[in-house]
C-alpha cells in the first residue's frame, strides 16, 4: 500500500482500463447538469455513465430525460434509498472492471479518470481502490482550497486503529474502486445514509485488498448546508455506524486490543454530547432523539469493563447534567465565560 506523488502519474498505459461513473441523483436538478458535464469533458472517457434517480419527485426525474438529451447517460430509477442503495443499483448494472462515483453536487476536474487509471499498479492482484485529493469549493463551485484530503487522517490506509479511532477521508467522488474488491464485500450497506463510505473503504481494507492515495486533486468537492454531510440523517447514520463498529471489533483483552476505549470513545463520543447539547439548547424537534442517543450510548460505555473510572465519572455527570437541565439553563451555562461547563465538557472528551 503505498503513495504516488504527482511525478509517477507519467507513465501512461497502453490501453486504459474500463470505467463506469455512478452518480446517485436525488432531486438535484440545480447540480447534476454541472455533474454530468465533467464527466464528459474527461482527458480519458469513461466506458458507462449511469444516473440512478433515487426516488426524486417527478418535475426533478424530468431534468435527468433533458439533460441525457445532450449527454448521452443511462438512467435507472429506483425508491428512495440513500446513496449507498443507488450507488449499489448502478454497480449491479454495470459491466465494467472499475467504478468512479460522483456525487450530484460535485464534479470532476479533467484529469479524474486518467489520474486515478493511471494509478493502477500493474500486476496487484489484490488492488482495491487508489484515492486521490479534492478541492473544496461553495454550493457555486467557488474554490476554498485546493486539498482537503492529506490535511487529515493518514494516507494510505495501513493500520486498522487509524481507520477506527479517525475518520478516513476516502470519499468515493475522488476514488476508483475494482469491481472485484466492490463486490468481495457485497458494497456499500444500505441502512447508512451518512458514513457509509467509511463502512465500505474499511471492510475491503479488512478482506485483504491493496490501497493507494494520490497526492493530486482530482475532484471539486462542493460542501453546503443542503449537502448529506448535514443533518439528522447523517447524525443517526454516525450512531449506527458506531454500533457495528463495537460488533465488528470486539475488545480482545488477551492481545491488548480494545478498540471501544481506544478508538470509539474518543472519536464518537464528543459528537453524541455536542449533538445532545445542542439540541437540549434550542429545545428543537430532536431533542428527545438525542438525548435517548447519548443515553444509550452512555450506557454502553459505563458497561465497558475497560473504560477507565475516572472517564465513566465525567460521562455519568454529563448524562445527569444534561438529563436534568432545561433548555434555558443549558444556554444560561454555556454562556458563561466564568462557568465553562458546557465547553469543558465538549474540550474534556477529546483527551
Amino acid at each position: 500500500m503505498n503513495a504516488f506523488p504527482d511525478s509517477t502519474i507519467a507513465a501512461q498505459p497502453t490501453a486504459w482500463p474500463s470505467v463506469v461513473v455512478i452518480i446517485p441523483f436525488y432531486n438535484g436538478a440545480d447540480f447534476i447538469e454541472r455533474s454530468v458535464k465533467s464527466v464528459f469533458e474527461q482527458s480519458v472517457p469513461a466506458a458507462e455513465v449511469i444516473v440512478v434517480n433515487d426516488g426524486s419527485r417527478p418535475e426533478e426525474r424530468a431534468s435527468l430525460d433533458a439533460l441525457a438529451v445532450r449527454f448521452p447517460f443511462r438512467i435507472i430509477d429506483k425508491e428512495n434509498g440513500g446513496q449507498g442503495s443507488a450507488r449499489n443499483a448502478g454497480v449491479k448494472a454495470s459491466t465494467s472492471d472499475f467504478i468512479c462515483f460522483l456525487d450530484q453536487d460535485d464534479f470532476y476536474l479533467p484529469n479524474h479518470i486518467e489520474t486515478l487509471a493511471a494509478s493502477i499498479p500493474a500486476g496487484d492482484r489484490l488492488f482495491g481502490y487508489v484515492y486521490a485529493d479534492l478541492y473544496e469549493a461553495d454550493a457555486d463551485g467557488n474554490v476554498i482550497r485546493t486539498g482537503v484530503i492529506k490535511e487529515h487522517a493518514t494516507h494510505p490506509k495501513r493500520n486498522i486503529n487509524d481507520l477506527l479511532r479517525n475518520d478516513m477521508f476516502v470519499l468515493p467522488s475522488a476514488t476508483l474502486v475494482s469491481r472485484k474488491a466492490f463486490e468481495a464485500v457485497d458494497g456499500f450497506d444500505s441502512q447508512f445514509m451518512g458514513f457509509e463510505d467509511d463502512d465500505l473503504f474499511l471492510r475491503i481494507f479488512r478482506k485483504g485488498f491493496s490501497n493507494y492515495f494520490v497526492d493530486k486533486a482530482v475532484t471539486v468537492w462542493c460542501i453546503h448546508t443542503a449537502s448529506t454531510s448535514f443533518g439528522i440523517r447523517m447524525i443517526r447514520s454516525r450512531f449506527k455506524y458506531f454500533k457495528k463498529l463495537t460488533r465488528m471489533f470486539p475488545d480482545e483483552h488477551l492481545r491488548g486490543r480494545y478498540y471501544f476505549r481506544d478508538c470509539l470513545v474518543p472519536r464518537f463520543q464528543p459528537y453524541f454530547v455536542n449533538h445532545a447539547i445542542e439540541s437540549i439548547k434550542n429545545d428543537d424537534q430532536y431533542r428527545e432523539e438525542m438525548s435517548a442517543i447519548l443515553n444509550e450510548y452512555g450506557a454502553m460505555v459505563l458497561a465497558n469493563p475497560y473504560v477507565g473510572r475516572k472517564k465513566k465519572l465525567r460521562l455519568r455527570i454529563t448524562l445527569f447534567l444534561l438529563r436534568h437541565s432545561p433548555p434555558g439553563m443549558v444556554r444560561f451555562v454555556g454562556a458563561l465565560t466564568r462557568l465553562p461547563v458546557i465547553r469543558s465538557l465538549r474540550r474534556i472528551y477529546k483527551n
